[in-house]
């Protein structure tokens, strides 16, 4: 049996005024996904517990079979694990955006979508300016580039030190994406660990502030970045291998660090994908033919595509139904007619939580899947859309839940 799991980021959404009140799924011209509903399930699930924050890290972790309340640490050290980074008992992992702030106001969470070797940059300025600034951290804290505008800030405890540590459980820091043109005044981090991380943010502004990236930055028309933003704090998880815990050879196809951290701790194999940015302008052709192409060596192929999130952090309908119609044209299309010709197989499609056109912002919800394949029943269902999967009329579906349904294999 080969099994693919399609993940369309933040695509879940609410009816648009702007595309006649339907939702971006409903506005988008999907017929491969519409055709694999018809033989298939459509239904409901719920990735975010109430408890948990409404982000990727979460409803992520959920989606690929781990229950988030007893796995979840935090978001940082999930990217930690992407860039091959073991975090010790006492250290923690902070999430380190570079963004633009302007007249108290989060203009960009990317700074403009700052390029990975100005983002080096600056963060060596911002070690430099935390040693010269707070000479008590410098020892133990290191901002560590990542790609782009996402980078970490960590936190290495000394190994049978007597020190409490300077984070808590109780930490809760705002994710700047979530302040899309909002203020920052009543965002900063509270909890234990919360002041020192509120002033090195503070102070970050004037560590960047007249650096030569940003001066050639806004010399090309480009945006700054003007601080650094702290959030996602955690220490290391302990995953159950996913081979132990479902049994299939996992393979992960994705742009973004959250996920190729995610991948690394279940155990899965990680491909890079030529023009596999993350973005808007991400190769969807590419992770269709790169996820063909493993079937032949793994058993399950997941393939995740942040665009329809970031239209939507962007507020722009238009993008999230052309994001939509291309993950239909160059990845289910091709994807699910490979899978006809391979005998057994299954596929599932399913958003990981709602992100709307409307906030900006992740929210915690139902989200439509779409299972197809191999010893599924077929629904009577010919869409694949929010309205649709409502209208089946199931019990919402446990998100963690999902992937031992998909596998067949029920598992906790």
């Amino acid at each position: 049996m080969k099994f693919v799991v399609i993940i369309p980021d933040g695509a879940a959404d609410a009816p648009q005024a702007s595309l006649g009140g339907r939702t971006p799924f409903q506005a988008a011209r999907t017929p491969a996904l519409d055709a694999l509903a018809a033989r298939g399930r459509v239904g409901l699930t719920n990735h975010v517990p109430d408890s948990l924050p409404p982000g990727s890290e979460v409803a992520c972790m959920s989606l690929l079979g781990y229950d988030p309340l007893a796995f979840f640490t935090g978001r940082a050290p999930l990217e930690a694990a992407a860039q091959g980074i073991t975090l010790g008992p006492r250290d923690w992992a902070v999430r380190c955006n570079l963004v633009t702030v302007r007249e108290g106001v989060m203009e960009d969470f990317t700074a403009g979508h700052v390029t990975t070797a100005e983002a080096t940059d600056l963060l060596a300025a911002a070690q430099a300016g935390l040693a010269r600034d707070f000479p008590g951290l410098a020892a133990t804290w290191r901002f560590v580039p990542g790609v782009s505008y996402r980078n970490l800030l960590l936190y290495r405890g000394a190994e049978g030190g007597d020190s409490p540590a300077p984070l808590a459980g109780d930490l809760q820091a705002t994710p700047p994406h979530d302040l899309m043109d909002k203020p920052v005044a009543g965002a900063i981090p509270r909890g234990t660990g919360s002041r020192m991380l509120a002033e090195v943010m503070a102070a970050s502004a004037a560590w960047l502030d007249g650096h030569p990236v940003n001066a050639a930055r806004v010399a090309a028309g480009k945006r700054p970045a003007t601080h650094v933003w702290l959030w996602g704090a955690g220490r290391a998880p302990a995953f159950e291998p996913f081979m132990t815990k479902y049994g299939p050879r996992a393979a992960m196809i994705t742009g973004v660090d959250l996920l190729r951290g995610l991948a690394a701790l279940a155990g899965w194999k990680r491909l890079d994908v030529p023009g596999a940015t993350g973005y808007l302008d991400t190769d969807y052709a590419a992770k269709g033919r790169y996820a063909i192409d493993e079937l032949s060596r793994s058993d399950l192929v997941c393939v995740h595509v942040e665009a329809p999130d970031e239209a939507s952090h962007q507020g722009d309908a238009a993008a999230k139904v052309k994001a939509l119609e291309e993950i239909d044209a160059k990845i289910v299309a091709p994807i699910a007619a490979h899978l006809a010709g391979l005998g057994d197989h299954r596929i599932l499609v399913c958003p990981d939580h709602p992100t709307f056109l409307s906030t900006k912002t992740h929210s915690r919800g139902p989200v439509p899947f779409l299972m197809s394949g191999t010893g599924i029943a077929a629904g009577g269902r010919t869409a694949y859309d929010e309205p649709t999967a409502a209208a089946a009329g199931d019990a919402i579906l446990p998100g963690w839940k999902l992937m031992g349904e998909f596998l067949g294999t029920r598992s906790a």
